[in-house]
């Protein structure tokens, strides 16, 4: 009887693209069953933190709290190579203005928080759902928010204003692409089983880019109101070279945003990634 993997990810274009060959049976799956499981990124950070699936997207800045439990996986990243999260506002604001008003958060574990608290660390911050804050920044609820997903290709529709690209800031900071989130792996998986998951993870990746056009169509599924081009853009974005194998520059910046964080006071401890091929 073959073995079930329950694989946790966010319901986005990106992820959908990523998994489809995996959720329409176009890869060998080595004998395992898998079995897909939709949340959004923040939702599966505490999950992750008390073990829930056996393979869950997480974000990188969670990775502290679930070291024990996991290790990390090289395919199947979302890196940001010069452009990442956005915080975007109603009216212009300077970085310094930052500090005077609030700024909607999609969740503390995100990746896109830590890189926003070292950009911005006298900023003031409230949680919202990170499908809530660019509607609550365009009506005036909020003063300023920090966009993922395909917000950061849409706020211009709502007429909103770019006070700071955050992977373009890092890259400039750092020289280095900025690592968002990735797979993880549940440590008590007996290595066999972990080398599959890798090698399977690493073939849906690799089918999706060999096979843009049909995996496009099933990522247009899970868009949320983007039209082709803009899920095309988006999609290149964050499922690219780096989504099939990390690599030395990425995995070098997972390493500094930990150390910078631990700096800054955000990580209230020393890390070192583990990552599992």
């Amino acid at each position: 009887m073959a073995r079930t993997i329950t694989l946790a990810h966010s319901p986005d274009s990106d992820d959908a693209f990523m998994f489809y060959a995996l959720a329409k049976g176009k890869v060998d799956t080595r004998g395992l069953t898998f079995k897909h499981v939709l949340d959004d990124i923040e939702t599966l950070n505490k999950k992750a933190i008390e073990g829930t699936y056996e393979v869950t997207a997480v974000s990188f800045h969670a990775y502290y709290k679930i070291r024990d439990r996991y290790r990390l996986m090289t395919a199947g990243a979302s890196v940001g190579d010069g452009y990442g999260p956005m915080i975007v506002s109603k009216r212009a604001l300077s970085r310094d203005e930052l500090d005077e008003v609030t700024v909607a958060v999609p969740g503390t574990l995100t990746t896109a928080f830590l890189v926003f608290r070292l950009f911005a660390p006298g900023a003031r911050w409230k949680v919202m759902p990170f499908d809530k804050i660019q509607d609550a920044v365009a009506a005036g609820h909020i003063d300023a928010g920090l966009l993922i997903h395909e917000g950061q290709l849409t706020y211009r529709e709502q007429k909103l204003h770019r006070v700071q690209d955050l992977g373009e800031w890092w890259k400039m900071e750092t020289g280095l692409p900025l690592p968002l989130g990735g797979n993880a792996l549940r440590r008590d998986l007996d290595r066999d089983t972990a080398q599959k998951c890798c090698d399977v993870l690493r073939d849906t990746v690799q089918y999706a880019l060999d096979h843009r056009k049909e995996a496009l169509d099933y990522a247009l599924e899970y868009a949320r109101g983007m039209d082709r081009k803009k899920a095309d853009k988006f999609v290149g974005m964050y499922v690219n070279s780096f989504t099939l194998e990390l690599g030395k520059r990425a995995e070098d910046a997972v390493a500094l945003l930990f150390k910078l964080g631990r700096q800054a006071g955000i990580i209230p401890v020393k890390v070192e990634p583990e990552f599992i091929d």
